[in-house]
C-alpha cells in the first residue's frame, strides 16, 4: 500500500533535483561564456599586439639585411641577382576571433624627390639625380603601423603619428681640408619595371636585386651654390646629415638648413667651399616571383 504523502514528497524532491541540475548547467555555460569573453576581449588583443610587434622586429632585421645586400652589391659591382625575403604580415590565431596583419612592398619613383647640384656637374645636364626608394608599409590590426624606407642608401622608419627617423645613415663620408669640405656620397638609385614593382599580402615576399651600373659626378659648391635634398622625410635626413656633417656646421665651415615652407634640406658653403663626389649606383630591383632579364 502506497502512502500518498510520501509519493508527493518524493516527486517534489525529484523535481527540485532536476531543476537544480538545469540551473547548474546554465551557470556553467554562463561561467564558460564569461571566461571566453574575457579571453577574447582582453587577452587575445594583447597576444596579437605582441605577435605584430615581433613581426615588426623581424621586418626591421629583414630590411636592414636588404640594405646591407644592396650596399655590398654596389661596392662589389656584382651583377648576379640576389634574393632577399620580407615577411609581409602575420597570421591570425586559430580558434579565436582575430585579424591578420598585412604588408606592402613597393618601389617609389616620384620626380618631386631628388638631389639637386647646381651648377650641373659635367655629364649631368639637369643637375638633378632622382631619389628613389624601396618601401615596406605595414597594415597592422593591433600594433602601431610602421613604414620602412630605403632611400638614397639610408634606412628610414616612420609611424603614422611620429616623425621619420633615420635608422641607418646613407653612405656619406667627408674630409676637412684647408679651404674646403670634401663630401663623398654613394647614392643607391633603384630601378624597376612595371609589374615587378609592387606586392602585398601576408606571406613572404622576395626582392631580387643586382648591380646595374654607376656613374660618378664631381662638383665644387662655391658661395651662392647649394646641395639640396628633396624628400618626404626631411626630419630623418636632417638628423642624418647633422650626425655626419654637424661638426662642420658648428664651426661655420658649412650651413645645414631646412628653409621655412620649403620641402628640401639645403647644404651651403660657409667659411669653406664644398667639393662633392657623388657616386650614383644603379640597382635593378624586382619584387615578387619570377625574374625578368
Amino acid at each position: 500500500m502506497v502512502v500518498v504523502g510520501e509519493m508527493k514528497q518524493r516527486r517534489f524532491w525529484m523535481q527540485n533535483q532536476a531543476d537544480a541540475g538545469v540551473i547548474e548547467a546554465l551557470l556553467m555555460v554562463a561561467l564558460v561564456s564569461i571566461v571566453l569573453s574575457v579571453v577574447q576581449l582582453v587577452y587575445i588583443p594583447q597576444v596579437m599586439e605582441q605577435r605584430e610587434s615581433e613581426h615588426m622586429d623581424l621586418v626591421s632585421n629583414q630590411v636592414s639585411s636588404l640594405k646591407s645586400m644592396i650596399d655590398l652589391q654596389g661596392m662589389t659591382k656584382s651583377s648576379a641577382p640576389i634574393s632577399s625575403m620580407i615577411t609581409l604580415g602575420s597570421k591570425e590565431l586559430p580558434y579565436f576571433i582575430s585579424v591578420k596583419a598585412f604588408g606592402e612592398v613597393s618601389v617609389k619613383e616620384d620626380p618631386n624627390y631628388k638631389i639637386s647640384l647646381p651648377p650641373p656637374p659635367a655629364g649631368l645636364p639637369s643637375g638633378v639625380i632622382p631619389l628613389t626608394s624601396i618601401q615596406y608599409a605595414a597594415d597592422n590590426s593591433y600594433f602601431v603601423d610602421q613604414t620602412y624606407i630605403l632611400e638614397g642608401g639610408g634606412l628610414i622608419v616612420q609611424q603614422p603619428d611620429g616623425t621619420p627617423v633615420m635608422r641607418a645613415d646613407p653612405s656619406i663620408s667627408s674630409t676637412n681640408n684647408t679651404n674646403s669640405i670634401s663630401i663623398n656620397f654613394d647614392l643607391s638609385h633603384v630601378l624597376t619595371t612595371p609589374g615587378k614593382n609592387l606586392t602585398s599580402g601576408d606571406g613572404n615576399c622576395f626582392i631580387r636585386t643586382n648591380y646595374s651600373s654607376n656613374k660618378t659626378y664631381y662638383n665644387t659648391i662655391q658661395p651662392g651654390g647649394y646641395i639640396r635634398i628633396y624628400t618626404r622625410y626631411l626630419n630623418a635626413w636632417n638628423q642624418s646629415i647633422y650626425s655626419l656633417l654637424g661638426s662642420y656646421e658648428v664651426n661655420g665651415y658649412i650651413h645645414i638648413d631646412i628653409p621655412p615652407t620649403k620641402d628640401y634640406l639645403e647644404i651651403t658653403p660657409g667659411s669653406k667651399y664644398i667639393t662633392i663626389k657623388l657616386n650614383v649606383i644603379d640597382i635593378y630591383v624586382q619584387i615578387g616571383q619570377g625574374w625578368i632579364l
